[in-house]
């Protein structure tokens, strides 16, 4: 029985969705004679290229820089969640529910958070919405990084930032299990459509193996229509490192108008 690294941690919250992508994972390297190596003390950039990995989960903008070339994509997930659906997800730019800002032209010189530097949802498709409004290449006033999509949420709710981007995935996820949590906040307005983040695995897989990975993970997913349920996952669609330029033509089309970060 071969051991491989396999672990689903870019959603890893509200304790439901964990549980769920846990039940998903185990029945799938049931049906792969496969055992699961510890990752434990491994930082995301160690499991993504791990020479061991058979399954993860990344983020688009890492994928198509700092992984380019260096990882195999085996699909992208089909959510049918609220502001998600047909392998795209956006972000939703949140406010305080309570402030009278109701645009986002009104919230420049605020204070903005993001949950990483290397963050699609969090960063670069925040300064692609935003670069058409910056003035001398700035639009906040501060930007402060939280480290995840919840802590921005806490750093709104507790009004130490003005305006976050959080992936609506989490948004879904947070809204249905963890209300709390979201309570408060109001959408003041949407990112562009992105692919959703990437299944991957090793870069020394082959097309075939990958792809018969897909059809394992699909028919994993069928049989557990609960997590499918849980997870809002319909299927795994097939994808590549070209259905992710996009998230790189965000990043050229906000350097081509002057802003290049977001400050």
């Amino acid at each position: 029985m071969t051991e491989h690294i396999a672990e689903l941690l870019m959603y890893v919250a509200p304790e439901p969705i964990r549980e769920a992508n846990e039940r998903w994972l185990t029945r799938m390297l049931e049906r792969l004679d496969a055992t699961r190596r510890n990752a434990e003390g491994l930082s995301l950039m160690d499991l993504w290229l791990s020479p061991h990995l058979l399954l993860t989960q990344t983020c688009g903008y890492p994928l198509m820089t700092a992984l380019r070339g260096r990882v195999r994509v085996i699909g992208r997930p089909r959510y049918e969640l609220p502001d998600a659906n047909g392998g795209n997800h956006c972000s939703l730019l949140l406010s305080r529910a309570d402030d009278p800002r109701r645009s986002l032209p009104a919230f420049r010189d605020s204070r903005g958070v993001i949950n990483g530097e290397d963050s699609n949802s969090g960063m670069n498709l925040l300064r692609h919405r935003l670069a058409p409004l910056h003035r001398d290449g700035q639009f906040f006033a501060s930007v402060g990084i939280s480290g995840s999509h919840r802590e921005s949420l806490r750093g709104l709710r507790e009004g130490t930032a003005d305006l976050a981007a959080i992936d609506s995935v989490t948004f879904a996820y947070l809204a249905r299990h963890a209300e709390e949590e979201v309570a408060g906040l109001r959408v003041i307005a949407r990112s562009a459509f992105s692919p959703t983040l990437p299944y991957i695995t090793a870069a020394t897989v082959t097309d075939e193996q990958a792809e018969a990975l897909r059809q394992v993970m699909n028919t994993t997913l069928q049989a557990l229509p609960e997590v499918r349920e849980i997870l809002g996952l319909q299927e795994v669609l097939p994808a590549g490192e070209s259905d992710y330029q996009i998230v790189l033509d965000y990043q050229l089309e906000a350097e081509a108008l002057g802003y290049g970060r977001l400050r």
